[in-house]
């Protein structure tokens, strides 16, 4: 079973940086877009940022200028760059192809909390 690992949150205070990392069991991310999504309680998984296998890139408005996504299909990698940390960042982040395979798929996230 194919596993996505997030990892790389934690408290950080607000105007800090924090970079995400999620790491793929197996070689999913080549050929497929790849989401990474915030969970606030509450609220629905929201997508804030998405790299297309040609690295094309898509921020969420909020995000936009401060959060930069990369990818590297030789280590099953997707990183998310998340600066200029605000408290409407907090939450827990998660990771996934964008693909009918993954749409329900959620792996364990990892959880951002932002401090004013």
């Amino acid at each position: 079973q194919v596993q996505l690992v997030e990892s790389g949150g934690g408290l950080v205070q607000a105007g800090g940086s924090l970079r995400l990392s999620c790491v793929a069991s197996e070689s999913i991310f080549r050929g497929e877009s790849v989401g990474w999504f915030r969970q606030t309680p509450g609220i629905a998984h929201k997508v804030v940022a998405i790299i297309s296998s040609d690295e094309t890139t898509w921020y969420e408005d909020s995000v936009k200028g401060r959060f930069t996504v990369s990818r590297d299909d030789a280590k099953n990698t997707v990183d998310l760059q998340m600066d200029r940390l605000t408290s409407e960042d907090t939450g827990t982040y998660y990771c996934k192809p964008i693909t009918v395979r993954f749409r329900s798929y959620w792996g364990q996230g990892t959880h951002v909390t932002v401090s004013s």
